[in-house]
């Protein structure tokens, strides 16, 4: 399956912006994932939003709150969080360089593949490669993304740049009050020498692929030998799961009949066509 881009904007070094694409680095279809199913009937398990007294409700009835330190809510419109103009929405400048050392692994979230969008792009795109990787830096800068701005740490990997989302100060919690009952005493020198060696003994090359997730080989094995047996309780998929374009339909007709209403009954025909053309 190709790689959909999740940022698309202006990679900004000084005067230079190139167009870059940014895709997840993680393969989440390697996993195994399960659905929650109703044991008696045998159908998926759906989720609904729901209000208590109220029942369920339709998206756009729903507000972002923040909820106040008295309890009360600020509601926010979708509109007014929108209108909120960020640069780093489509750039993604690089504001300052650090020894890559210099960032330990705690600060580090989730990774992402920083491509060039276009031929035209790919010089530029190579110079700040290669002039990070020949100065053994880490671009840092901000970008905003799926509702939020991430601070990003830009290094090279391979042929191409590596993004690495990072935590904010705020984000961390303090480490103090964990370690602080830890005695610091001396460590045995006896004992420190054998742990020592048995570190050297066992230090080698990081290669991920010595390493396999064994929890989830033992799942598959285990659907494998279910699936293979004729003991094995199943649940016939009914296809309820592939109708929900007639869902819609009828989630569309149920908007309609409710847009009539509230107007008496009035110009039903340009009130319908209004609606339908939001709806889709």
């Amino acid at each position: 399956m190709a790689s959909r881009a999740l940022w698309k904007g202006q990679l900004r070094l000084s005067l230079v912006s190139i167009p870059v694409e940014i895709h997840s680095a993680r393969n989440s279809g390697s996993r195994v994932s399960f659905r929650q199913i109703h044991r008696d009937s045998g159908k998926p398990v759906r989720y609904q939003k729901t209000v208590q007294g109220i029942g369920p409700v339709e998206s756009d009835d729903i507000m972002k709150g923040y909820e106040t330190d008295s309890g009360d809510y600020i509601l926010l419109e979708p509109d007014e969080i929108d209108a909120i103009k960020l640069d780093t929405r489509k750039t993604l400048e690089l504001v300052q360089f650090v020894e890559t050392s210099e960032i330990a692994p705690i600060w580090f979230d989730r990774p992402y593949y920083v491509v060039p969008a276009d031929d035209l792009a790919e010089d530029a795109y190579r110079v700040v490669r290669d002039a990070l990787r020949q100065s053994k830096k880490a671009g840092l800068g901000q970008l905003t993304m799926r509702g939020k701005e991430y601070l990003c740490a830009i290094r090279p990997c391979g042929d191409g740049l590596l993004m690495e989302t990072l935590h904010y100060e705020t984000d961390i919690r303090d480490a103090d009050p964990l370690f602080s009952s830890i005695a610091d005493d001396a460590t045995d020198q006896e004992l420190l020498e054998v742990a020592t060696q048995l570190i050297d003994r066992k230090t080698a090359p990081f290669d991920a692929s010595a390493f396999e997730d064994h929890y989830a080989g033992a799942l598959r094995d285990l659907i494998d030998r279910k699936m293979k047996s004729k003991k094995t309780p199943r649940a016939k998929n009914s296809g309820d799961e592939r109708s929900s374009e007639g869902e819609n339909v009828v989630d569309l007709m149920d908007a309609l009949k409710k847009s009539l209403k509230q107007s008496g009954g009035k110009s039903g025909k340009s009130g319908a066509g209004t609606r339908r053309r939001k709806a889709s």
